[in-house]
């Protein structure tokens, strides 16, 4: 089942996919459950937003394919790394990437990402499933000059725009069949199948709320494969995971 987030022009409305209409639903599916209304309305008649505006929280993981963290020179961690994204980095499909006048070099990171869907705290890997919504896609920007410079993430990988989330939840979605792929400017930079992650997602759940209690609405990003690279202004990156849809964003300076 997918669940969109969408506007009309008023305030943020939820439905479920179905066709190409969305079936709208009664309220936030993650507190409110599926009940639906008397009501569709056609997809090319709204606005997507960012499926979900976490409450609390976006975790973040670094060099979590062997890949992407080979193409930097660096050893993939025994343990999962992670880092914080502000939850005011987040927007939406079709919602501009703001290049920062901070920064000289901005890339793009394709990456699946975890919706949770119940309070979760030390979470076995067994038991992950149960607290998991669905899925999305994300771009965990970054700016690079400034990651490096800093030696810690929060500024370079925080700014506002960084955290793009879409189109869809996809709460029905077998990790184990799907491939996650970035096109820059429509030419194909990223592809790897989910499978290559090195920390599974079950994993993650695990490692994560063992640190974190975890809450409805929190997004787990899960990493990125090879072939990042550089934005620029006028730029449109695209990100697609078949059983979730596709990630469209512009990109424009500040």
């Amino acid at each position: 089942m997918k669940i969109a987030r969408f506007s009309t022009g008023g305030d943020p409305r939820y439905g479920i996919l179905d066709g190409t209409d969305l079936v709208v639903l009664a309220g936030d599916p993650l507190f409110s459950g599926f009940d639906t209304l008397d009501e569709r309305v056609p997809i090319t008649e709204v606005k997507l937003l960012a499926p979900v505006i976490p409450r609390s929280k976006v975790i973040a993981i670094g060099r979590n394919y062997r890949d992407h963290a080979a193409e930097f020179g660096n050893e993939v961690p025994e343990e999962p790394m992670m880092f914080l994204k502000p939850n005011t980095s987040v927007i939406g499909p079709g919602d501009a990437i703001v290049l920062p006048q901070q920064s000289s070099h901005v890339d793009f990171e394709g990456e699946l990402a975890v919706v949770i869907g119940s309070v979760a705290r030390n979470v076995r890997e067994e038991d992950a499933a149960s607290v998991i919504f669905g899925y999305t896609i994300a771009n965990d920007v970054s700016a690079r000059d400034l990651q490096k410079k800093d030696g810690q993430w929060g500024r370079a990988k925080g700014f506002d725009t960084f955290c793009p989330l879409g189109p869809v939840i996809q709460t029905e979605f077998d990790l184990a069949t799907e491939t996650l792929e970035s096109r820059l400017n429509g030419d194909l930079r990223q592809s790897a199948p989910l499978t290559d992650l090195v920390h599974s997602v079950a994993s993650l759940v695990a490692f994560t709320s063992a640190v974190f209690t975890l809450l409805p609405g929190d997004v787990i990003l899960t990493g990125t494969p090879a072939g990042v690279g550089q934005l620029a202004d006028g730029d449109t990156i695209e990100i697609t995971v078949p059983g979730i849809g596709t990630l469209r964003n512009p990109v424009r300076a500040a």
